[in-house]
């Protein structure tokens, strides 16, 4: 547990190819985490070439890790596979909507953080990319998924070559709620996100994007309502393009 604890992401890697059985026993590792009605709703297409990573890589902002890990691994919702399996025995398939893709989901999510325990347990380093979504056609396209298979999330895996502070975390008693949800109150949100606010780095992070809060440069830089809409329509579509709706 306490290795969990003190985990960081990993951006910076070694040119260092992860051998082929240790990715094979991770995966496997991976695949026991827990999967609804034991169906395993999910497919894992890794990318280790560099000119299919370099290819890969403008779909993730261009981000230098996709370019730089030994491995780049994209989690998939797969209802393709069950629907195949049930057109030829006889039983009809009612998994083309969102309820199927939002089930496949959780179980791509579930094995994708798996494999990433086991990863830096066996002395790896990772990092979970959130724009996975943002392009959700362009990396179909690339990955030649096939209708019923979205992508919901990427990990860039290799060997470290670095060794990051940890980022902070809200305290427990903002985040935990006994037996049912207590909203908070205006002084519980200060209090929970006092530490966070007082760091040094997010005090420059406000001044160098001209901001007066720490809050405006998550709504007005980081993550905008215009940017949050136009993602929006590009999931909406790959979804319906993916017949999930």
């Amino acid at each position: 547990m306490e290795s969990i604890r003190q985990r960081r992401t990993i951006r910076k890697y070694q040119d260092k190819p992860i051998p082929a059985q240790l990715m094979d026993e991770l995966l496997a590792t991976a695949c026991r985490a827990s999967t609804m009605g034991g169906m395993q709703l999910y497919s894992i297409v890794i990318t280790r070439d560099a000119a299919m990573r370099e290819r890969l890589a403008p779909l993730h902002f261009n981000q230098p890790m996709v370019r730089d890990a030994a491995a780049v691994l994209t989690f998939c919702a797969d209802f393709n596979r069950a629907t195949h399996w049930c057109a030829i025995n006889k039983a009809d398939p009612g998994y083309d909507n969102f309820e199927s893709f939002f089930n496949a989901s959780i179980d791509a999510l579930l094995v994708a953080q798996t494999f990433c325990t086991a990863a830096e347990e066996a002395g790896l380093g990772i990092c979970y990319l959130g724009t996975t979504t943002y392009e959700p056609g362009k990396i179909i396209d690339l990955l030649q998924l096939p209708a019923l298979v979205f992508p919901v999330a990427t990990i860039t895996v290799g060997y470290p070559a670095e060794h990051p502070a940890q980022p902070d975390r809200l305290p427990m008693d903002g985040i935990v709620h006994d037996e049912t949800y207590h909203d908070y109150t205006d002084d519980d949100i200060r209090r929970i996100y006092a530490y966070r606010e007082s760091l040094e780095e997010n005090k420059e992070f406000v001044r160098i994007n001209g901001k007066e809060t720490l809050a405006q440069v998550f709504t007005d830089c980081r993550y905008t309502r215009a940017d949050n809409e136009a993602f929006s329509r590009r999931l909406l579509d790959a979804l319906h393009r993916q017949r999930f709706i």
